[in-house]
């Protein structure tokens, strides 16, 4: 009779990357079980929480393999551990594994018959569990990155995260506003600005969903119109459905997250929580299609940028709605991203104003969220050579 075998893998994952989800899944193959445990620390700047989160979502698909008949199943657990690391020191050692034998204990894990690691330490941890180490990739051959390359040049490592870290990490800055108040004008310019810089140059343009199906939707009206021999549909002739706003914020989530992943930066011309107000505008309270996806899905928000209608002229392109509806609109706007708690700023004055404005808080996020700041203890991971 075989003995299970349980299998560990540590580490702090500051952030995950495909050289850690690359050893779990290697890990997955060597053990019947399989825990992966997150020691994150109060002087990072990512949290316990987030860290243990994208790594499930980042090995939730993990499956059989060409080398095994079936990959153990993979618990991610994580403690907060605050322990000078030392790796010559005994009372280093003895702290920190206090706390990786405590979230073990805590998770009903009570043995540890192997450690997966690409790290030296690896070895001497295995030996304190009385069990076999496996190193994987320690040179980084297959894998040249490490979380040390990552926080010192995110864009350049960009797609050597997972898409779950990659969602989780980019910066967002959401441009809303009523309609013809300078909102596209604004993310235009802004891409612009930022897309001529090296650490932006994959930055995609996040255009607004609903004015592609407003448009979809009336060559469908003009067509059958056509056919049945009647006359041309105006905006006023077409009809909306509750089903078409709940649509339409799914596809504005899908755009959004698909700019994540190609660049941490991302600058959208609206989001899906405008588009529920856009649905309590046309179909009324009792319609909340746009609202279910916002409530199930909306991701993290650094800022939303709101265009005020004041002191910019009315242009009716023969799609919008009319100028009566923008100071109704911008309050909405106020109104919601507050009750939510969302963070937003309201941008008046001309084009060069509202732009200057913007920058300055784009980049003072920007450094925000790159900051990565780690204990004064922490060891960097130096690789030979990396091509990236």
């Amino acid at each position: 009779m075989t003995i299970p075998t349980q299998g560990l893998v540590i580490g702090k994952f500051y952030p995950p990357h495909n050289g850690h989800i690359a050893l779990i899944e290697h890990a997955a193959t060597a053990c019947d079980r399989l825990a992966v445990l997150v020691l994150a620390s109060q002087f990072e700047s990512i949290s316990l929480e987030q860290r243990v989160e994208w790594l499930r979502s980042a090995t939730a698909s993990n499956t059989k393999t060409a080398n095994a008949a079936q990959a153990a199943p993979i618990e991610v657990i994580g403690i907060l551990s605050d322990a000078p690391v030392d790796y010559d020191s005994d009372i280093a050692w003895d702290a920190n594994f206090a706390s990786i034998h405590a979230a073990l204990a805590n998770a009903g894990i009570d043995n540890v018959d192997a450690v997966i690691s690409s790290e030296p330490y690896g070895t001497q941890l295995a030996t304190r569990f009385g069990a076999s180490p496996i190193v994987f990739d320690q040179d980084r051959t297959r894998h040249p990155i490490s979380g040390t390359l990552v926080r010192q040049n995110l864009p350049d490592t960009w797609q050597h995260l997972p898409a779950a870290t990659r969602l989780g990490l980019a910066t967002r800055v959401i441009v809303v506003g009523a309609e013809s108040t300078g909102s596209t004008t604004l993310t235009e310019a802004l891409v612009g600005h930022y897309r001529a810089q090296h650490p932006f140059r994959e930055l995609a343009s996040v255009e607004e969903y609903g004015r592609h199906f407003t448009y979809e939707l009336a060559e469908q009206k003009q067509a059958e119109a056509t056919a049945a021999g009647e006359p041309a549909p105006t905006m006023d002739d077409l009809v909306w459905t509750t089903e078409h706003f709940g649509h339409i914020a799914s596809v504005q989530n899908d755009w959004e997250d698909a700019a994540a992943l190609a660049c941490p930066l991302i600058i959208a011309d609206t989001d899906a929580l405008a588009t529920t107000l856009w649905e309590r505008r046309y179909m009324g309270e009792h319609s909340q299609a746009a609202k279910a996806v916002v409530d199930a899905r909306l991701p993290r928000r650094d800022v939303y940028l709101i265009t005020d209608h004041e002191g910019v002229d009315f242009y009716q392109d023969g799609w919008r709605d009319g100028e009566h509806i923008r100071p109704t609109m911008t309050r909405w706007f106020i109104e919601e991203l507050t009750r939510r708690g969302l963070p937003w700023v309201l941008l008046r004055g001309d084009r060069d104003t509202r732009l200057r404005y913007s920058i300055e808080l784009i980049d003072a996020l920007w450094q925000k969220n790159t900051r990565f700041d780690s204990p004064p203890w922490a060891t960097a991971t130096k690789l030979e050579s990396v091509a990236l």
